[in-house]
């Protein structure tokens, strides 16, 4: 099985380095694998619901201890509400340590793609609870889906003798559609090389070297994260991160080169449960995480917006910075699933400040640059988060062979 992950691995990595050349060389070529990253996302996508929905189902409904399962969520939004604040106080030192901004010129732009304004809170709170099942699934609101599965489980439990058959159902939809991924994921390799393809292909190479420093302000700014927050964090809960890292590779690198965070959640989940972590934490954390503990865009969210005022040539106090830092923590957990959802905030963020909104514009042109490494950090973030869980809760599995079946 190893061997075969990784065979995987690399020919991910081939797949990667051959849409590179593709869309540096053959930008036109680039641009017409389209089709392909579309379809491996398209399917990945279709897994989603149904693997929430089982999981969850077989997680709650299969064990009598429901306050285990409140009080798991309770540690869960501790700890997304710690990690995501870190994140954006780091972007903060960073932007204004190295300040990107500065020189900038902000001119005029198309911000018509960005249309949609972060959501009141009343707006967010509706937003939770779906109105239909089969829409939510449609609509890729994982949120929603998490949701409906909790309940659900939570009503099954009550039924008790008679659940049985519906639980059986449940645990082989969720056998099946990690079956399920197994197959789209050796159309992996094809699909992520047309996403590096088309994205390169589209954007250029010489996009780097506009706004160049904030790009590796941002890069710099990730590997900060990895090195001084979540290696930490891992190692205090006595997570063991060689290994972590070694699972979350291949869902890591979907999550680069589709700069869609769904699209590695069903292998981020196949992986941390072989990784050790029992299933129906999993199921939980991991798709709640989709909502709550988004670490890269937190990262991103804070250095753009500050970049913007000092591309502007507005000067910030250090207490207009953490009151905007405090805004962006409120507002980041109401757009999830809302396309460019990062770019949202943003703009609305500015708005609230009096930040011209040309600096999204300025940001559009290099966002899926910033993109790929905003989602890698989100979905990598919220493996570990999964596992940080699963140790607090004395569930982890340290020797996942001995795990038993079913």
């Amino acid at each position: 099985m190893s061997a075969k992950k990784s065979r995987l691995t690399l020919y991910i990595f081939i797949g990667m380095g051959v849409g590179l050349l593709i869309g540096a060389f053959f930008p036109q070529a680039g641009e017409a694998l389209r089709p392909l990253s579309v379809i491996f996302i398209r399917l990945i996508k279709s897994i989603i619901a149904p693997l929430i929905f089982a999981t969850l189902v077989v997680g709650i409904a299969g064990h009598s201890d429901l306050k285990a399962v409140g009080r798991m969520g309770v540690k869960a939004l501790v700890y997304f509400e710690v990690v995501t604040t870190l994140a954006l106080f780091l972007g903060l030192a960073f932007v204004n340590l190295v300040r990107p901004g500065v020189g900038v010129k902000l001119g005029g732009g198309d911000i018509s793609a960005i249309a949609a304004r972060p959501q009141k809170l009343a707006d967010v709170l509706i937003h939770v609870f779906p109105q239909s099942f089969v829409q939510a699934a449609a609509d890729g609101e994982i949120l929603q889906v998490v949701v409906f599965s909790i309940i659900f489980a939570l009503a099954l439990s009550m039924v008790h003798a008679k659940k049985k058959p519906i639980l059986d159902f449940c645990d082989t939809l969720a056998e099946t559609m990690f079956k399920f991924t197994g197959i789209i994921m050796r159309f992996a390799p094809i699909g992520v090389g047309a996403a590096i393809a088309v994205t390169v292909g589209s954007r250029g190479v010489g996009v780097l070297l506009n706004l160049g420093l904030l790009i590796l302000t941002f890069y710099a700014c990730a590997l900060a994260f990895f090195g001084l927050i979540l290696v930490p964090v891992g190692l205090a809960f006595k997570v063991p991160m060689v290994r972590f890292f070694a699972a979350v590779k291949e869902p890591a690198i979907i999550a680069f080169s589709t700069t869609s965070s769904e699209a590695a959640l069903p292998k981020a989940m196949l992986a941390m449960e072989a990784f050790g972590v029992p299933r129906e934490i999993v199921s939980f954390i991991i798709p709640t995480g989709y909502s709550f503990n988004l670490d890269g865009t937190s990262l991103y969210l804070s250095l753009a917006s500050v970049f913007v005022a000092q591309a502007a040539g507005v000067p910030l106090t250090l207490g207009q910075q953490f009151v905007m830092v405090f805004t962006l923590m409120l507002t980041s957990k109401g757009v999830a699933g809302v396309p460019r959802s990062a770019l949202v905030i943003l703009a609305g963020t500015l708005a609230s400040f009096n930040l011209p909104l040309e600096g999204v514009a300025v940001l559009l042109g290099i966002d899926s640059l910033m993109d790929m490494v905003r989602t890698t950090i989100n979905v990598v973030g919220n493996c570990l988060a999964s596992a940080v869980i699963a140790k607090w809760e004395g569930k982890f599995i340290d020797d996942p062979a001995t795990r038993p079946e079913g």
